[in-house]
């Protein structure tokens, strides 16, 4: 069994076909580069080869990037001195992409060649596009599904084998950025008017084939191993080159507020790679590399963003004995935002949908907003109007709850009463076939306490979904007392119908995201009822990676809203609701009216567009900016610690079961910190033991909110870390 074979024909073309075994899409191992070095080698010496034609054995795919557990391997293998192993064997893979660049061509000469052509079934990511760059013409299948880029910057990481390196000076630094410092990944066609690729055509193999035989010498050489090879659009010491490397830093500056250390090593390294020669400049490369693998934020967001985040879609915690569940018809029940969001996604995953409101006007309005979002798809080029009405067929917009009787999932979105929900489970339970899972929507109340409505609480649970429905990627699955493994699995497939991310937890009061999130805002409204200009506390924020700042995440969600999970969380913990003056100033926001941007006035000032124009400076005239205000790294510490002390406690409590929902389920909920890989991990990267130490500094100056929980002391006093202790396997690989 071998990752890459090689067959010669008859003309001289040798071609080198990539396909892993047992592997939907090739990944490349230590193994395969070993293998396509080997084939390399075989066909450079072979006189009767003319040229050398790299293509994938699997249908609609060429790679999708780099065995991660390769890059474990550098570093273990290197025992005292992990960062010199990892740049020997970085430095090792740009030696096998040089050997094909260079076809065994004359250095001085730049003659004597041999052809070398990539053709791509389809996607291409990471090494997988990588090392077509580093070919001499590259031809992708006309296939629209297919994707084509460098997404590493995604995962923490930046492209490593050279592609950073040869795409900055294939494309010049300007047009390199999108897919270098944003892992854009795009379509084949866009692909080649970006410069990505050289065709696209119907038979990548036949193009490549043929194209390898009519070859000359001067039509393999690359633009930077030519004489007089300048940078498009000008090296850093050009004017114009100078002012785009001024533009690049402020962009990434502005993007990441110097949160993401990947960023920063990529735009050096394309900096000081634009000054040296080509063979240099990978070097360069591989050092920033190294420099980025050896960070633990590297790690911890390759363990989260990538492993853990593929482990839990591909059904890492789903009851194993269950067979498959997956949602033919499906019922919401409730025509507002998040019920007209849920049918879109699952009408979009091919499901029959029947959506109910109380009248038919309602329950059109719901359906008019799936029809809404695809006219703009329509607008973009990205819908057809044939699939915007098949789509549209599929969704049943109706008051009449007898729709109902064929679902095989029930979605409850009506109004966050309790009375309200129990009244709708009565009425449609007495409709829906007997073996139909209910779920609830609820973002705060209990799963137990609701599911006392139900005649089968073992089949009753919780699905809460984010707003935009269609646009955020996580969907948080509660369990409650009685939920029974088929409900569970039931939400599991209905969730990887959707292309979401899912996480399963126990019931508990705001579950698991709703108990971190409620902290961080609760912390910037203490801190403004204590002088803090906002300003300070949401830039805090941003530096530390989140995509806005509490203060302004309060205007966004609502200020009523917070208001109204006050009063009910007082009504529901009596004498044990721990009252603060942060209540205060939500009340007196609510009762001014500023209830955020939907009232274009919250915590900012708005223009008659609902554009921000700056915080309003009125809450200081109940609440003056103190006149010394507070360390950055302590309105900081702050933030983080209200957040990752709850997802300590909900671990210890039971609530999360396995520690990668925990983590994954805050970068995608509300963007926690995604350089730290998560609340745990970024517990893991500053040690139990100075998380326990601040705890007590914390606890000492603003209260108990910071006391430290039992779990992360003991694992303090042992040494310990999350992943160390309560990693899955599939996790700690």
């Amino acid at each position: 069994m071998t990752d890459f074979t090689m067959t010669k024909d008859a003309d001289g073309v040798a071609t080198i076909t990539w396909d892993v075994p047992g592997k939907s899409m090739n990944v490349m191992s230590i193994t395969g580069l070993t293998e396509l070095s080997d084939c390399i080698d075989d066909a450079l010496a072979d006189e009767a080869v003319k040229g050398v034609v790299i293509t994938s054995g699997k249908d609609g795919s060429f790679a999708g990037g780099m065995d991660l557990n390769l890059l474990a391997k550098m570093k273990e293998d290197a025992g005292d001195d992990p960062a010199r192993g990892l740049f020997e064997g970085t430095m090792q893979m740009h030696a096998l992409l040089r050997k094909i660049e260079r076809a065994g061509m004359n250095p001085k000469t730049n003659k004597g060649g041999k052809p070398i052509a990539a053709a791509l079934p389809g996607t291409a990511a990471g090494i997988g596009l990588e090392l077509p760059l580093a070919t001499h013409r590259i031809f992708v299948a006309d296939n629209p599904k297919a994707r084509i880029g460098l997404p590493e910057i995604m995962v923490g990481i930046f492209p490593g084998a050279g592609g950073t390196t040869r795409l900055t000076r294939k494309l010049g630094a300007m047009g390199a950025s999108p897919f270098l410092l944003e892992g854009r990944m795009v379509e084949p066609k866009k692909a080649k008017a970006a410069g990505l690729v050289d065709e696209v055509v119907d038979d990548p193999v036949a193009a490549a084939r043929d194209w390898v035989l009519s070859a000359k010498d001067a039509d393999i050489v690359k633009p930077w191993d030519a004489k007089g090879y300048k940078m498009p659009g000008g090296a850093p010491y050009h004017p114009a080159g100078f002012m785009t490397f001024v533009g690049a830093s402020a962009m990434v500056h502005g993007k990441t507020q110097g949160a993401f250390p990947a960023a920063k090593a990529l735009l050096s390294a394309v900096y000081e790679g634009a000054l040296v020669d080509f063979d240099t400049a990978l070097k360069i490369e591989a050092r920033w590399f190294t420099s980025v693998l050896m960070n633990p934020s590297s790690g911890a967001m390759i363990r989260s963003l990538f492993l853990n985040k593929e482990a839990l879609e591909k059904g890492a915690v789903r009851p194993k004995d269950v067979p498959d569940q997956r949602v033919k018809t499906l019922g919401v029940l409730g025509a507002g935002m998040m019920g007209a969001g849920i049918a879109l996604v699952s009408a979009q995953a091919g499901m029959q949908v029947v959506l109910i409101d109380r009248d038919q006007a309602a329950a059109d309005k719901g359906k008019a907003y799936s029809e809404a979002y695809l006219d703009k798809g329509i607008a973009r080029k990205k819908v057809t109007p044939e699939k915007k009405e098949a789509m549209l067929s599929l969704i049943t917009a109706t008051p009449d709850l007898d729709q109902l009787k064929y679902c095989d999932l029930i979605i409850e979105a009506v109004f966050e009463d309790p009375k309200v929900k129990a009244e709708m489970t009565r009425k449609v339970e007495a409709i829906i076939p007997e073996d139909c899972i209910f779920a609830s929507n609820t973002s705060t109340l209990p799963i137990t306490g609701l599911a006392k409505a139900s005649k089968r609480p073992e089949q009753f649970i919780g699905i809460h979904f984010f707003s935009p429905v269609e646009r955020m990627l996580l969907v948080e699955i509660i369990k409650g007392r009685e939920t029974g493994p088929r409900a569970v699995a039931k939400a599991l497939d209905y969730v990887r119908q959707i292309r979401k991310t899912p996480i399963v937890v126990n019931d508990a009061r705001f579950f698991y995201c709703n108990r971190c999130i409620i902290p961080y805002g609760n912390e910037a409204t203490r801190m403004i009822t204590e002088g803090v200009a906002p300003v300070l506390i949401d830039h805090a924020a941003q530096q530390l990676g989140f995509p806005v700042g509490p203060v302004q995440l309060g205007d966004e969600t609502s200020i009523d809203l917070a208001a109204k999970i006050t009063r009910a969380t007082k009504e529901a913990m009596g004498n044990e609701y721990p009252a603060s003056e942060a209540d205060d100033l939500v009340f007196w926001m609510e009762e001014q009216g500023r209830l955020g941007r939907k009232a274009k006035a919250g915590y900012f000032d708005y223009d008659e567009k609902g554009k921000r124009t700056g915080y309003w400076q009125g809450i200081h005239d109940k609440y003056p900016l103190a006149d010394a205000q507070p360390d950055l790294i302590e309105v900081q510490e702050r933030l983080m610690f209200a957040q990752v002390l709850e997802a300590v406690r909900a671990l210890e409590e039971g609530v999360v079961e396995d520690i990668r929902e925990a983590d994954v389920g805050a970068i995608l909920a509300w963007g926690f910190a995604p350089w730290s890989g998560g609340p745990l991990s970024w517990l893991d990267i500053i040690g139990a033991p100075y998380a326990a130490e601040r705890c007590d500094q914390l606890t000492a100056k603003y209260g108990n909110r910071f006391k430290c929980p039992d779990l992360l002391r003991e694992m303090a006093e042992k040494g310990q870390t999350f992943y160390g202790r309560f990693a899955p396997e599939a996790a700690a690989a």
